[in-house]
């Protein structure tokens, strides 16, 4: 079983992100398990580069937002004018109304404003000025951040990042990957250049055919007992939730599709897991910072698979 749209996307983004054809499936899943995804890195390795991208072949309405330390929940959401004309007060929405937004840097802004984009991200809706206003579907935040030891940033509570399905992280390019950047052509006009890969309708068909893909009696055993053993272990302050259970299991059947398969196998699982556990589990001695994969591994080395 093989989809070419979803290669398609994977194929025409890994042209542009080059030699990170890992993070583009991750990411893709999380958006065909219907999630919202935050990439988290240092500056200058490609977090906007991807979220454009995917924007881009998905043949989704975009809007970038800058996040500042200065931003209002109002210049995200929208704002009533009172308009003279007609004496009435009209809805002016803003930038969240589009179908992926990139909400770049985000703890560069207050906790306040981050809150907004909470209803937003869970319901697919808002409600301003004792209104509440539908998204367009499908809905997706992207959102980067840069890591919380550089100087003018807001850690993201815990509330917030659990609404993310995925947190994923570039890093360096190898030195070929690099060394193709550097000799090719300029990323924001290849960007420009790119046809969409799916229409809107299509992407809402394949994230439907991923609530269709199996996932047998064990493959959930083996779901629960990683979940299990996060909240048993002495080396997590708190473990996975029922929400990150469900992620897991999302994520992992949008990853066995990208694979061409109808049914998950523990090495899905396996796969998502860094993604879907690294920000939702927290390391009793975090003295110093433990890697998704870090943490992702010593599930999984802990926990057999049935």
């Amino acid at each position: 079983m093989s989809y070419p749209l979803i290669q398609g996307v994977v194929q025409q983004a890994g042209k542009i992100i080059l030699g990170k054809e890992r993070q583009i499936r991750l990411a893709l899943a999380c958006l065909l398990a219907s999630g919202h995804l935050l990439i988290e890195d240092l500056p200058g390795v490609g977090k906007t580069t991807l979220a454009q991208v995917l924007a881009k072949l998905l043949g989704l309405n975009f809007h970038r937002i800058q996040f500042t330390s200065d931003m209002l929940p109002a210049d995200i959401i929208g704002v009533s004018v009172y308009e003279r004309e007609s004496s009435t007060f009209k809805f002016h929405a803003g930038p969240i109304f589009s179908q992926l937004i990139l909400a770049d840097e985000v703890n560069r802004a207050t906790p306040r404003t981050q809150s907004a984009l909470l209803e937003a991200m869970e319901e697919h809706q808002v409600t301003t000025e004792g209104e509440t206003r539908r998204l367009p579907e499908p809905f997706f935040v992207v959102a980067t951040q840069n890591p919380s030891h550089l100087v003018g940033t807001f850690p993201l509570p815990e509330s917030q990042l659990d609404r993310f399905l995925m947190r994923i992280e570039l890093g360096y390019p190898d030195r070929d990957a690099e060394r193709t950047l550097l000799q090719g052509a300029d990323r924001r006009d290849m960007i420009a250049g790119l046809d969409a890969c799916l229409a809107p309708g299509d992407l809402m068909d394949l994230q439907a055919l991923v609530k269709t893909v199996h996932a047998a009696a064990p493959l959930l055993d083996y779901i629960q007992a990683l979940v299990e053993h996060s909240r048993r272990s002495p080396e997590y302050a708190t473990g996975l939730s029922p929400r990150a259970a469900l992620a897991l299991l999302h994520a992992s059947r949008a990853w066995a599709l990208i694979e061409g398969r109808d049914k998950v196998l523990p090495e899905d699982v396996q796969a998502v897991l860094p993604g879907v556990a690294g920000h939702r589990l927290r390391p009793v001695h975090d003295g110093a910072r433990v890697s998704s994969v870090d943490k992702a591994g010593g599930l999984i080395a802990a926990v057999p698979i049935p």
